[in-house]
C-alpha cells in the first residue's frame, strides 16, 4: 500500500512538499503518479515519475511549478510544490504501477494511496 503525508493549509505563493511511502514493497521499479481531486471535480493526473525516464507532466497548470523525485534507497516518492495558488486546493493522492507512466496517467495501477489534503487559501 501507498501512504501520503506533508498535507495542510497554506497561503497563496508558499510551497509544499508531499511525501508518499510504500509498505510492503519497494518502489524502486514502479513508475509513480500524483492525482489531485477538488471538490466537485474529477480526478486529476497531474504528473509521473519513473525509474529512468524521469518526469511526465500531465497537467499544464503546474509545470514550472510542481516537481517530482524519488529516493529509492527509502522507497519514498516526493511532489514539491511551489507557488502554490488556491485553484491547486485538493487531495493529492500517489500511485504506482511498474508497467509504465502512461498506464498510471489512466489510474490502472497496482497501488494507490487514500490522499492527503492541500488548501491554498489566505
Amino acid at each position: 500500500q501507498l501512504e501520503e503525508s506533508g498535507g495542510g493549509l497554506v497561503q497563496p505563493g508558499d510551497s509544499l512538499r508531499l511525501s508518499c511511502a510504500s509498505f510492503g514493497f519497494t518502489l524502486k521499479y514502479y513508475n509513480i503518479g500524483w492525482f489531485r481531486q477538488a471538490p466537485g471535480k474529477e480526478r486529476e493526473a497531474v504528473l509521473c515519475i519513473s525509474p529512468s525516464t524521469g518526469v511526465t507532466y500531465y497537467s499544464p497548470s503546474v509545470e514550472g511549478r510542481f516537481t517530482a523525485s524519488r529516493d529509492d534507497v527509502e522507497s519514498m516518492a516526493y511532489l514539491q510544490m511551489n507557488s502554490l495558488k488556491p485553484e491547486d486546493t485538493a487531495v493529492y493522492s500517489c500511485a504506482a504501477d511498474m508497467s509504465d507512466c502512461t498506464r498510471v496517467a489512466s489510474y490502472e495501477v497496482q497501488y494507490r494511496g487514500k490522499g492527503t489534503q492541500v488548501t491554498v487559501s489566505s
